[in-house]
């Protein structure tokens, strides 16, 4: 049996940057027009780390089964090692999913009936990532899927429950944490290219190759900083957002020297920490605004 801490490690804490970001930038944004409602944000932030928890453990559930975790070079994965039951982590996903659709329930009852269907195909989306007979995250669209979610529904998503729309701001604010957020998975999936392909998981990185992917992961953590740039036009303090690219630029470091295997965990951990620092500074940004 799997103890808490396996546990935890089996949840991604890696991962919860992704979740966190989006509820920050998307408040920042709501404050940008001065509508800033605590308690949303907080159900939001609930909404959002349960989610991301669902879809790490269903990935676990549904790789484990598989096989596809059976080499793995990253962190421990609990179905793949044999410490948990393939059964109770897919009971852990579903635990997970319902904790976020009963706070996004609550949202939606105090902002727009319509979200409970943004919610149900955010569910959907996570468990067909790797779940299904055919999981999307083993065709390439891993990377738009978390773009979409962990961007633009997540961070226009905050912003909407609080200040009841969405401006360009925000929708800029989720471009940034969109782009951040995917580099994560890219990351992880250059990693992964000699087991995904050998286990018959065609990520956006198998088919893009290992020299194209690294410059894709350039290209993402290079958006959120051009975006910093363009949110002059609504405050000179979205400069702050910048205090993230020097962390940017170290979380590409081992992708454009070449590593591979484990030597990329870095990568995967100060993205999602760049992704962290940049929502955080530019909230502060739009709220001093």
């Amino acid at each position: 049996m799997a103890s808490a801490a396996q546990w935890f490690e089996g949840s991604r804490p890696r991962t919860y940057p992704n979740a966190i970001a989006p509820v920050i930038a998307g408040t920042g944004a709501a404050g940008w027009l001065g509508d800033i409602v605590w308690w949303k944000a907080v159900l939001a932030l609930v909404v959002s780390v349960a989610l991301i928890i669902g879809v790490n453990f269903a990935n676990d559930y549904s790789d484990g089964i598989r096989g596809t975790d059976d080499d793995r070079v990253g962190p421990m994965r609990l179905v793949g090692s044999k410490v948990a039951t393939p059964r109770s982590v897919k009971t852990a996903a579903i635990a997970a999913f319902a904790v976020a659709g009963i706070a996004g329930l609550a949202l939606a009852v105090t902002s727009a009936w319509w979200l409970v269907l943004v919610g149900l195909g955010c569910i959907a989306a996570a468990w067909y990532y790797t779940g299904g007979r055919n999981p999307y995250g083993y065709s390439g669209f891993g990377e738009i899927a978390v773009f979409v979610f962990f961007g633009l529904v997540a961070v226009c998503g905050t912003q909407f429950v609080q200040a009841e729309t969405i401006d360009w701001v925000g929708l800029l604010s989720a471009v940034a944490v969109g782009s951040y957020s995917s580099a994560v998975l890219v990351a992880n999936n250059l990693r992964d290219i000699p087991t995904d392909t050998e286990s018959g998981k065609i990520t956006l990185a198998v088919r893009l190759g290992d020299k194209r992917t690294r410059t894709l992961h350039a290209v993402l953590v290079i958006v959120p900083s051009v975006v910093s740039l363009v949110l002059i036009a609504a405050t000179p303090w979205a400069l702050l957002g910048l205090v993230a690219a020097p962390l940017a630029f170290k979380a590409n470091a081992p992708v454009r020297g070449g590593a591979g295997g484990p030597a990329l965990i870095p990568a995967l951990a100060l993205t999602g920490l760049a992704m962290l620092l940049w929502s955080i500074g530019t909230a502060i940004g739009l709220l001093l605004a």
